[in-house]
């Protein structure tokens, strides 16, 4: 089966010189510091070696080969040891600098590759690839060095480039450039295409995470429709998936497909979030909350967000409670002790929906959900270390306050409102945030003028 000549019909009808939009020096290019972990300690090989080796010979990696002996129980995902998985796989990170990691494991006669980075789940920033997305390789290739096909060694390039979570613009500048560069490689090579058609699920979904992290900001449609086509073609061999989670992962990454073909229109176009919020969904099936609760809590999150917009377009009051159910559900994965700032995030969003839907619905009960909300996320954002951001909280409060207290014709409850402003204006006069200082004025204006008619 000639996989490789499928690939290269779907990129070369978008083809374009690698280097066209990206003048770069490549002697000047940063370094992405890559740790690949001895892939299984029940088989005696060096499948890890190898891969290390063959990622040496691509531009701006520095390869570490990881080699500690510790057990890799974990690595098998029908134990479901998923939290022992992420957390070695953090500590690792930690420990090298690594901006990604790389994992293998031994199943039957392939080798399965999966890929992390410190931020997997906490921060997408256009780095589309979950934990549980594997790619497989022939395990007797790691035995013969000179007949590993350089398209394989390519594709794990490119995965390994998506994989990275840029810290910065410049960062992310030069992903782009070598996502690119990736890309053209792949349509131009067929060393592969004697590779079995058990593996074509795994190269499609691949291939469209690479695509899809190359172009997730452009807003092309035709680069859209080429990573849809490339994850429609995963789906239609998804008879040769064994393992429901590489299904799901098929799935989720539709939904991020449609999430961001949407994210780059003047007016995010509703087919597009209906999509997006029906792939997500589907994609919850197989990555189960219980047996993969960190990708079914992130879907969550992007699903709440989704809701969101959908109701600031349709004004559909019912998309906006399912946005905070969404983020409910998201905030039982992503608890403070494990996340506290990304548990933090999830509690000002939380709070910001919670004080709509109270408002909307004059609820008293809602509004002092969202004021809890709001207090939880100052457990990480703090007065002392975060100042500015912290007063920004306390005016969210007495806003609530005193609406809750205007609308209720409540003394104590404005009263309440009035020295959250306070608090807020002694931070913003000490910071001089004038701007910020003149509204937080304004509002306690306006509340001291409804105490005066009660």
């Amino acid at each position: 089966m000639k996989l490789l000549e499928k690939i290269i019909g779907v990129f070369s009808k978008n083809k374009k010189d690698p280097e066209a939009d990206f003048p770069f020096d490549e002697n000047a290019l940063m370094k992405f510091r890559v740790v690949v972990v001895e892939f299984s300690d029940s088989v005696e090989s060096r499948s890890g070696e190898l891969i290390a080796q063959k990622l040496k010979e691509k531009d701006v990696l520095d390869v570490v080969y990881f080699d500690e002996i510790f057990s890799k129980d974990f690595l098998n995902f029908d134990a479901r040891n998923l939290f022992d998985l992420i957390d070695k796989g953090q500590s690792i990170l930690e420990k090298t600098q690594a901006d990604v990691l790389i994992w293998g494991y031994r199943e039957a006669d392939k080798i399965r590759i999966n890929f992390q980075n410190s931020k997997q789940y906490e921060k997408e920033d256009n780095a589309f690839i979950s934990l549980m997305d594997s790619f497989y390789i022939p395990a007797d290739l790691t035995q013969k060095k000179q007949d590993f096909p350089q398209a394989l060694s390519n594709l794990i390039y490119g995965a390994v480039i998506s994989a990275i979570n840029p810290h910065n613009k410049e960062m992310q500048i030069q992903k782009k450039y070598l996502l690119k560069k990736i890309i053209s490689l792949l349509s131009q090579d067929n060393s592969a295409k004697t590779l079995s058609i058990e593996y074509l699920p795994y190269i499609m979904n691949l291939l469209g995470i690479i695509y899809l992290s190359y172009a997730y900001d452009r807003g092309e449609g035709q680069d859209y429709k080429i990573v849809k086509n490339l994850f429609d073609t995963a789906l239609k061999h998804q008879d040769l998936i064994k393992n429901p989670v590489h299904l799901g992962c098929i799935y989720n990454h539709l939904g991020q497909l449609y999430d961001a073909s949407g994210e780059y229109s003047p007016r995010k176009p509703i087919n597009h979030l209906k999509n997006a919020i029906s792939y997500f969904r589907y994609a919850q099936k197989y990555l189960t909350k219980y047996n993969n609760p960190y990708d079914y809590g992130y879907i969550s999150y992007k699903l709440s967000h989704l809701f969101y917009t959908f109701w600031r377009q349709k004004e559909d009051i019912q998309a906006l409670r399912d946005a905070v159910f969404q983020l409910r559900e998201a905030e039982k994965i992503y608890t403070y002790a494990l996340f506290p700032e990304f548990w933090a995030n999830i509690q000002g969003e939380l709070a910001h929906m919670l004080s709509l839907l109270g408002n909307f619905g004059k609820s008293e009960d809602i509004s002092e959900l969202a004021i809890a909300c709001y207090k939880n996320r100052q457990k990480v954002i703090t007065e002392k270390r975060n100042p500015y951001e912290w007063a920004q909280i306390q005016m969210n409060i007495g806003e609530i306050y005193y609406y809750l207290g205007k609308n209720a014709q409540d003394k104590p409850l404005l009263e309440e409102a009035l020295e959250y402003f306070h608090d807020a204006l002694y931070v913003f006069e000490n910071m001089k945030k004038d701007d910020d200082a003149k509204k937080v004025s304004n509002e306690i204006a306006r509340t001291r003028h409804n105490l005066n008619l009660l």
